[in-house]
């Protein structure tokens, strides 16, 4: 089911059809050093990240993280969405592109037009955004879709922290 196109892209929701993808991104070196390790080495693995990540939030929040595929050959080439997380009063927008997709200015057209797509569809009133601070793709990204330096917070309770940023209703 597509949620939203912009000019090269289509974002989509996932379905299992996306596990060699997902295995693909989430093992790729980007994913690993600023995600983290997420244990998917096969296609079940993959399948079930699915379910536990996406389907399940699609089903509960009415979002979730989705496939982007480049419109013209409709290969998925990253994963954009809005995830609601305990930690937080709103949801974040987290994105991950395929490596070879990196710096084509595909990210920041589908997260802007997903944050559109949040206040006017989700009657979202706040959104997060956060990236480990050495992650400085991610970092600028979040300036650039007008989302403000908040604090720095440990999201995921590991001891890790992360540069919080945070944006409400234009």
């Amino acid at each position: 089911m597509t949620i939203l196109e912009t000019q090269r892209t289509i974002l989509r929701k996932a379905t299992h059809q996306d596990a060699p993808f997902i295995m693909e991104l989430v093992n790729g070196p980007g994913w690993l050093r600023f995600i983290g390790d997420r244990n998917i080495h096969d296609l079940d693995a993959a399948r079930a990240y699915i379910d536990a990540r996406m389907i399940s939030s699609y089903a509960q929040h009415g979002f979730g993280q989705s496939i982007v595929c480049e419109k013209e050959t409709n290969r998925p080439i990253g994963l954009i969405g809005f995830i609601k997380r305990d930690t937080l009063d709103a949801p974040d927008i987290g994105y991950a592109m395929r490596e070879g997709e990196q710096g084509k200015g595909y990210a920041f057209e589908v997260c802007d037009a997903l944050l559109q797509h949040g206040w006017t569809q989700l009657g979202f009133d706040k959104l997060y955004g956060y990236c480990l601070p050495e992650n400085v793709a991610s970092t600028n990204l979040l300036k650039k879709l007008g989302l403000t330096y908040l604090r720095d917070q440990d999201l995921h309770q590991s001891g890790e922290m992360c540069s919080l940023y945070v944006m409400h209703r234009p």
